[in-house]
């Protein structure tokens, strides 16, 4: 996976609120005391196979980054293409690079919302859903967006790219990877017919389930929400209040045309 580091005053950040939810580690945070803070990023990265990788602008082998601004925003973001598709004839570094360059031409359209760095990465995903040539693979991605009016950086990440956030050499912050299990991040993806049930995949759906799931779990803990469970107590001529814990299962399916 690509290392990119970026640098806002003192703040040094590495590039991804929950839109895609596996984007559930999203990060607010205020970055700097000046009225107007920017972002000076620079880039440094190596392809897997540096003879024969790419290292042109915009990717390092099958990683994909970008960096670019829109009056009163600054917005990174790397994408880390999935190496594996090359047993299928794919190339890994299409996927990601497409991701990134649409996530730019976003910013810089102004199609984007300042405080909502997963909206960016959505669009930029279902874009890449409707291109009429299909572009097929998979990848992590990780987007920043400093708000230089309110002084605030937000951050969305998939997978395990990732970022931290270091102020006078201490790490302040820093996210965490999403993983299905060891070595299986997760991903936005666009596998070829007849591959879609050897892939995980991991979209707004995903972001419901986790939002319900956790929810049920910290509701069954409150001493003082009126569940079903207290409810139904209640009519049976018990006094009670409060969740009940117990195991959370939450299956959720949408039906695709």
């Amino acid at each position: 996976m690509m290392q990119s580091i970026f640098w806002t005053g003192r703040v040094l950040s590495r590039a991804i609120r929950n839109g895609l939810s596996s984007l559930n580690s999203a990060a607010e945070l205020s970055v700097s005391n000046k009225k107007h803070p920017y972002l000076v990023s620079v880039v440094c990265g190596f392809p897997k196979d540096i003879a024969n990788g790419r290292t042109h602008k915009g990717q390092f082998g099958d990683d994909a980054w970008f960096s670019t601004q829109f009056s009163n925003a600054d917005v990174i973001g790397v994408a880390d293409g999935v190496g594996g598709w090359r047993a299928y004839g794919i190339d890994p570094g299409e996927f990601s690079s497409y991701l990134m360059r649409t996530c730019e031409r976003l910013v810089r359209m102004g199609h984007f919302k300042l405080s909502e760095p997963g909206d960016l990465l959505a669009k930029s995903y279902y874009e890449l859903l409707e291109h009429k040539k299909p572009i097929l693979g998979s990848s992590t991605a990780c987007v920043m967006i400093l708000d230089r009016n309110e002084s605030i950086m937000r951050a969305a990440n998939i997978g395990d790219s990732g970022y931290m956030v270091v102020r006078a050499g201490r790490i302040v912050h820093r996210s965490h990877e999403q993983q299905h299990y060891f070595n299986t991040p997760y991903q936005l993806s666009l596998p070829p017919p007849g591959h879609d049930r050897n892939v995980l995949s991991d979209r707004r759906l995903q972001a419901v389930a986790n939002s319900i799931a956790w929810m049920a779990r910290n509701l069954s803990f409150d001493g003082c929400y009126m569940s079903p469970f207290a409810k139904s107590a209640r009519q049976n001529g018990i006094d009670a209040i409060g969740g009940k814990p117990d195991d959370i299962t939450v299956l959720l399916a949408i039906v695709a045309l």
